[in-house]
């Protein structure tokens, strides 16, 4: 079931309820166009199989713990393991294939979605008690608040997994992206941190000056070749928990530019890398660099590295996490 918000600017979006699917998400234009900028599925049975987690919310804990496990208090978890050996996105389960519960609201621009994540559910300890909120603001913004509780002491790491373009189609290389991030946290051959902090300064990783998203993308870079492109955690600048702007994206020939807010500490750049011979709405085939990730979180794999910003969550506090993508015209 598709549930479409709308605000008085003439944005439009389109969800479900099948794990938080974002199907469509629609901006006007300076021109008069309305451009869909997110990819997706038409229907919600092709979210039922969609291995590129495209549009979905994802938890409990987005992109990757190593070899699916963790220690919390003395006590060893295993989780599932759904990425060869790894844990990703929750598991094989995750929050992405979840019936969430719609609950009302009379605002015509707004949609709550409530799961509750049994002690146990993809090897998370812990019963945890989930609602997001997607919300267009009056100011051309897609906003997403997430709001979590747990019964006994879990990790938690929340992100939603839109797969953006501003074009409304063909490839994202020619976007121009601004990152506010010195740093990426260094990963091994299949991507998991290794614990270091790399500096962007130098290297093909550096946005801190727009460039074009398809400038480097082919460099031979190591880390770079890992994941065939962009597929890497960014540690935003002077985080500190509060709301703030972390990226913008430029889009030339429909002169839109989305501009990205967070209170986490990091974002996963990833340029759709992966994506292969699979089929879209309007019958469109999406394929490598179709589109492009910001997806705002905690880094990844935290819990194994004490060093990173804790993703642990104790009875009797709330997790919480706001991230905003926000359109303007050039």
């Amino acid at each position: 079931m598709f549930t479409t918000l709308r605000n008085t600017l003439g944005m439009e979006a389109k969800l479900s309820h099948y794990g938080g699917s974002l199907s469509s998400l629609r901006v006007p234009t300076n021109s008069g166009d309305v451009i869909d900028v997110v990819l997706g599925f038409a229907k919600e049975e092709d979210y039922l199989s969609n291995p590129s987690s495209m549009g979905v919310l994802v938890g409990r804990y987005g992109n990757r713990i190593a070899h699916g496990k963790f220690h919390l208090d003395g006590q060893a978890y295993q989780l599932a393991t759904n990425l060869r050996e790894h844990h990703l996105h929750g598991g094989s389960m995750g929050f992405q294939r979840r019936y969430w519960q719609i609950l009302p609201t009379s605002s015509a621009n707004q949609l709550i979605l409530a799961h509750e994540s049994t002690d146990g559910e993809d090897g998370y300890p812990g019963h945890l008690s989930v609602q997001v909120s997607f919300r267009l603001t009056d100011d051309m913004g897609f906003r997403i608040e997430y709001e979590a509780r747990t019964q006994a002491p879990t990790v938690i790491n929340l992100t939603h997994h839109a797969y953006f373009n501003l074009a409304g189609s063909g490839h994202v290389l020619d976007h121009e992206l601004w990152l506010n991030s010195d740093q990426t946290t260094r990963v091994d051959p299949s991507l998991i941190p290794t614990g270091e902090f790399a500096d962007v300064q130098g290297t093909v990783f550096d946005f801190r000056t727009p460039k074009l998203i398809g400038k480097d993308i082919h460099a031979p870079d190591p880390q770079l070749q890992y994941g065939s492109g962009y597929d890497h955690n960014y540690v935003l600048n002077d985080w500190d928990g509060n709301f703030r702007h972390f990226a913008t994206v430029k889009e030339f020939s429909k002169g839109l530019v989305m501009k990205c807010f967070t209170t986490e500490p990091g974002v996963q750049f990833y340029s759709a890398n992966h994506l292969r011979d699979t089929r879209g709405k309007g019958g469109v085939n999406y394929e490598p660099f179709s589109g492009f990730c910001l997806e705002a979180q905690h880094y990844p794999d935290s819990p194994n590295h004490p060093h990173f910003p804790s993703t642990v969550l104790r009875p009797g506090e709330t997790y919480r996490q706001t991230t905003e993508y926000r359109f303007e015209h050039q």
